[in-house]
């Protein structure tokens, strides 16, 4: 189990031990634990305490504001710029000095500033071992901390506690837990003190095991702890989240593209140096050219776009009352092509409703939800959550006239033996009513007639197969049944007290079902992630049938289901060859969920996970991008990228447009400032080759480059086009590549045509001056204005518009460009007035550049795809 032997080596070891215990006899399993019902004593428990720690869970150690700053300063670009503005100070180049620092200083504060942010707002794992618990030690009950609890100690449990280590049950009177934040199960989970068969090999199938994390419904057990602190499974998976992520999807690309130009700079700048030094023989003016030459290449507006891009994502996020944890995260949002997502609590409410009141024949009964309600609302023992399911039907009270027309006369409480309660109540006419609720079967066994279509006629086996087959069929579709009996009592002289014996010769009137439904938002949820191509697959503790039924409920498709049982026994190979085409898979660990989402990522997708409990924890650290719903246990929020405060899941698909938004910026701004400097590799290299000068002076390019970059600056507040936003988008540096070589030459043939313009138009050869500023307006007119056809996939100002901050940006600098020439700093930068005739010759090589780069383009995504 490659993807996650950590993980999975401490599972392992974990649940073999829970199952030696599971498999032992009490007093046996007492014996390996060295206890005894009298409990340790002082000495002894001191002695593990020493031996085993506090009963404390891993935390998430937040990481301190000096460490998260080196960390976003390590990126490769941010590094190199560094580098080149260490070497521009040491070389006395104050002024590109400054521009570097800036552009660094500026793009790692932002990034910075954002993600502390989210880390005061995000949720923070909470100590969940924090009250006290009732030990009996030195033979006596006594009340400590949670944390000083030590294996072998003995425990007394009774509604309303936590459990507070992982231990196994002596003695159990009715004991009810839940534990659905480990397991995804809704419902409550019975647990007893017998051995478990052998076979069992499931830990949440353990019937004398109970968890740290889940809590007790109802009853009273003693128990011995097993494991506390990290060996706990929720110790287990605390400790799995925390340390360093593994990169995603966005943070690779973004390094392979760094490395590309980083490539591009290592062969243009010695390439530079070399030819401008042989030729002109000025070796330091030949070295600040190149130098300059190498800020010019290097797009060290990338973190800073990166950074605003994300950033402005996650304010438009935050107002839609959700808290992005990691900037990157956003944008894996929109690469995301498969959504992995739990059931309870994420799709489903995380409650129990009753969702059919049926006859015997299985059809909607009335008086099967009125009799159901009048046993429950007379119920004064400990109320289920079925109880509370029923009573959620408040308008019963008023219109069976509940305080006016019955009476309670007695009740006959519930036992783990009979599986049944019943209550008495009377009614206007003085007749004693006894309903029984409980097990089907158990029910069923009381019964000698049944209620059908207001007719009580005596109960043939025909009719009792009958009545087996709707509950059957009820529990097929994933709920939990409970059938309904009654019988009518005559008027007695004296009020008799009623007891087990009366329930016998009742009339069996129909089933109650219930089951954990679906949230309002998920159907439509789901309909608009199909939509947007993003395929989703259920990830859930619970059984298949549930989960099939939810499914369908939903209406997602179930193509193929697989068990964590079959997942168990398959390779990663073998599990990654069949989890691209399954869309559920029940009854798994949480070390089977990470594996899945790591096997998915194993084929090339981007897999996203959403989850709430526990369970979740591993797969919400190793997807790409983890997102935690508002109701989420501690660790799940610990452990995602994204919390949706909103109890609604249609901010996921604003989230996924959202990424997709960014992501088309950012592939914006790497195309055209790609593009631009392999195409100024070119012209730079030729003009150096063949002119007697500098084609640009070291401040000229860096004023050039400091000027188009501001331009840039207002790419994160462009449009993306719709039809753009509707797949998954994702780094494809291959792609990239072959647009830089096919759109990035078209500018060095408008550059020499320029460089043809100045020398034979403009007689050049002799004036530098003039040479250097013609080219310095032209690549800085061409370079800020070509954005407009490479920023969308279509016609630019016909069929697509930029918006109002990028066009403004863009007429600003060029008008700055120009003005610069003639301004009162012109002879400070090297420049001087171009000829009115010139203006004319740049129109139309702008006009010209446009419609080949326009034609190139338009060729391109034909052939290559967008």
């Amino acid at each position: 189990m490659g993807f996650s032997n950590h993980t999975a080596d401490k599972s392992n070891h974990f649940s073999d031990h829970l199952l030696q215990i599971s498999h032992m006899e009490t007093d046996a399993a007492m014996q390996k634990l060295q206890s005894n019902l009298n409990g340790l004593n002082a000495e002894e428990a001191e002695l593990r305490l020493s031996q085993y720690g506090l009963n404390e869970i891993a935390r998430e150690k937040r990481k301190p504001g000096i460490l998260r700053l080196l960390a976003n300063i390590k990126n490769p670009l941010v590094l190199l710029l560094i580098a080149l503005g260490i070497i521009s100070y040491l070389t006395g180049d104050m002024r590109a000095t400054i521009m570097i620092f800036v552009m660094v200083v500026l793009g790692v504060l932002l990034r910075f500033v954002q993600e502390m942010r989210a880390d005061h707002a995000a949720e923070k794992l909470k100590a969940m071992v924090r009250n006290n618990a009732t030990v009996v030690r030195d033979d006596k009950e006594q009340e400590i901390a949670l944390r000083m609890l030590v294996p072998g100690d003995i425990i007394k449990l009774s509604a309303g506690d936590m459990v507070p280590a992982d231990v196994r049950i002596i003695s159990a009177k009715d004991l009810f837990l839940n534990q659905s934040a480990l397991t995804g199960e809704a419902l409550p989970i019975e647990k007893k003190s017998i051995v478990v068969k052998a076979e069992i090999k499931n830990p949440f199938e353990l019937t004398n095991i109970c968890f740290l994390g889940s809590n007790v419904v109802s009853g009273s057990a003693t128990a011995i702890v097993i494991n506390t602190g990290s060996a706990t499974y929720f110790g287990s998976m605390a400790s799995s989240i925390v340390g360093q992520r593994q990169l995603t999807s966005f943070d690779k690309g973004i390094n392979k593209f760094t490395w590309l130009m980083i490539k591009f700079i290592a062969v243009m700048v010695p390439a530079v140096f070399l030819i401008n030094g042989l030729t002109k023989h000025n070796w330091g003016e030949a070295f600040l050219f190149a130098l300059a030459i190498a800020v010019g290449l290097t797009p060290e507006m990338l973190p800073m776009i990166v950074t605003v891009n994300l950033s402005k994502g996650a304010l438009i996020m935050a107002r839609k009352k959700t808290i992005v944890k990691r900037l990157n995260s956003i944008q894996n949002f929109g690469a995301m092509n498969i959504l992995c997502t739990d059931k309870t609590g994420t799709l489903t409410e995380g409650r129990i409703v009753l969702e059919r009141h049926v006859d015997v024949h299985g059809m909607p009964s009335e008086k099967v939800l009125s009799f159901g309600y009048l046993n429950s609302y007379h119920h004064t023992g400990l109320k289920n959550l079925m109880d509370d399911a029923i009573l959620d039907h408040e308008d019963l009270e008023e219109r069976l006239k509940m305080k006016d027309q019955y009476r309670k006369i007695d009740e006959i409480p519930f036992d783990f033996i009979r599986r049944r309660m019943s209550v008495v109540v009377e009614d206007a006419n003085k007749l004693h009513i006894l309903i029984c609720k409980g097990a089907c079967e158990e029910v069923m066994s009381q019964c000698d007639r049944i209620e059908l279509n207001g007719e009580i006629v005596n109960m043939l086996p025909e009719d009792a197969a009958k009545c087996r087959e709707v509950a059957t069929n009820l529990n097929a579709e994933g709920f939990r049944v409970i059938a309904l009996a009654y019988k009518k009592i005559p008027e007695t002289a004296i009020e008799p007290v009623y007891s087990i014996k009366d329930e016998t010769n009742l009339v069996l009137l129909g089933f109650l079902s219930f089951f954990d439904p679906p949230k309002a938002t998920a159907a439509e949820t789901l309909k608009r992630l199909s939509s947007l191509n993003i395929g989703v697959k259920i990830l859930t503790g619970d059984n298949e049938v549930v989960t099939t039924y939810i499914c369908n409920k939903v209406g997602l498709s179930v193509e193929n289901v697989l068990l964590g049982s079959q997942i168990e026994a398959m390779s990663d190979a073998e599990l990654a060859a069949v989890a691209v085409n399954t869309s559920v898979f029940a009854k798994l660990l949480p070390a089977h969920k990470e594996r899945i989402i790591c096997a998915l990522q194993s084929k090339g997708n981007v897999a996203g996970f959403l989850g709430d409990g526990i369970n979740d924890a591993p797969a919400l650290k190793a997807a790409d991008v983890g997102i935690s719903v508002d109701s989420a246990v501690d660790i799940a929020k610990e452990s995602s990228d994204i919390i949706l405060l909103e109890n609604s899941l249609l901010v996921l698909e604003q989230g996924v447009l959202e990424g997709r938004r960014i992501f088309g910026n950012i592939i914006k701004y790497i195309k055209m400032a790609a593009s631009s400097n392999f195409g100024n590799m070119f012209s730079v290299i030729g003009a150096s080759a063949f002119l007697p000068f500098l084609p640009m002076l070291p401040i000229q390019v860096l004023v050039n480059n400091l000027l188009y970059d501001f331009s840039q600056t207002t790419i994160p507040t462009d449009k993306v086009d719709s039809d753009w936003l509707q797949k998954p988008r994702t780094w494809t540096i291959g792609k990239i590549a072959w647009f830089i070589i096919f759109i990035g030459p078209i500018s060095s043939i408008f550059d020499y045509v320029t460089f043809y313009l100045m020398l034979h138009v403009f007689h050049c050869w002799h004036n530098p001056d003039l040479f250097q500023t013609g080219w310095f307006v032209e690549s800085l007119f061409t370079q800020t204005l070509i954005i407009h056809i490479i920023r969308t996939n279509k016609i630019p100002f016909i069929q697509s518009w930029a918006s109002w901050p990028l066009i403004a940006s863009s007429l600003l600098i060029v008008g700055v460009g120009a003005w610069l020439t003639i301004s009162p700093f012109a002879s400070a930068f090297g420049f001087v007035a171009l000829p009115q005739v010139y203006w004319l010759f740049l129109a139309c090589i702008i006009l010209c550049y446009v419609g080949l780069t326009q034609t190139v383009k338009s060729w391109f995504y034909r052939k290559y795809g967008d």
